[in-house]
């Protein structure tokens, strides 16, 4: 079965994005002390921004900046230390390189917010909108795009595949009664979180069952345990099978991947449009 995709366009002002004619490639930019496979190397502002940059001339259509590791094990940090880390950088991105669009990788309202006014574009948000009530009511205001991503704080599925759905549909109505727009809210199935090693296989094996819940679908497995383990490799030394999630997400209808290795994966993502999207592929995309 043909895999359905969903046309979309995003306009930021200086920037957009658009989906229906290639997969978008957001690149992952964490400025944390403590992330699992990048932590530390980018929490700078000046390195930060030449990381952006690169990440987006290798191929990236957005970056998605997070000033705290989600790691398994990770410590929370306060809202205040999360906006030292990232509201900086925001502005900083923002004012080198407005074309570029962002995203923030947070679960606070108050930080989705100031980092929209900072420069954001985009809301990743990897509590789809259910641990801080205000999230989306914040997207809604900003009228900006949301990515609702499955996370809950326990493992006790029944069936885990249906318990997905049933649990992104509690986020997807939360969106929508506060005033988001459909077309502005992004699934993410979670890959990870919340999951284990065989819960992830199993989610692989059913993106085109989550993707037909109506909207655009990011996949999230850059170095993700779940890979290590079938490797048994460190996170550093799986861009193979990273790229191998890739292709099989892209084959079941997800439209933006979030990837660390954003040159490697943009050849992955190129050779997977060409035959998943035939004559609609707009061709090899570039950022100069």
């Amino acid at each position: 079965m043909k895999p359905t995709f969903y046309n979309r366009q995003y306009d930021f002002g200086n920037t957009s994005l658009k989906l229906g004619s290639r997969t978008l490639i957001m690149g992952i930019l964490n400025v944390t002390p403590d992330s699992f496979s990048d932590g530390g190397q980018f929490n700078d502002i000046e390195r930060a921004v030449e990381r952006a940059i690169q990440l987006y001339q290798e191929g990236a259509d957005l970056i998605d900046i997070g000033g705290e590791s989600t790691r398994p094990g990770h410590a929370p940090v306060s809202l205040e230390e999360e906006l030292s880390r990232v509201i900086p950088i925001i502005k900083a991105i923002h004012q080198a390189a407005p074309h570029i669009p962002l995203s923030i990788d947070t679960y606070k309202a108050e930080t989705a917010r100031q980092a929209l006014e900072a420069g954001a574009h985009v809301i990743n948000d990897i509590w789809g909108a259910k641990l801080d009530p205000l999230m989306a009511s914040v997207a809604a205001e900003y009228g900006c795009p949301i990515v609702l991503m499955h996370n809950r704080k326990d493992r006790d599925y029944n069936d885990i595949v249906e318990d997905i759905i049933l649990d992104l549909q509690e986020s997807i109505d939360l969106a929508l009664v506060a005033g988001v727009a459909p077309e502005r809210i992004i699934l993410d199935p979670g890959i990870g979180f919340a999951k284990e090693y065989a819960d992830n296989l199993k989610v692989m094996q059913a993106l085109d069952r989550i993707n037909a819940l109506g909207y655009p679908l990011l996949l999230a497995t850059s170095r993700k345990k779940f890979i290590r383990t079938i490797l048994d490799l460190p996170a550093n030394d799986v861009v193979e099978g990273t790229a191998a999630t890739v292709a099989l997400g892209i084959a079941q209808g997800c439209q933006i991947v979030r990837v660390h290795d954003v040159s490697a994966m943009k050849r992955t993502v190129d050779v997977c449009d060409a035959i998943v999207y035939g004559d609609h592929w707009e061709g090899r995309h570039t950022n100069g």
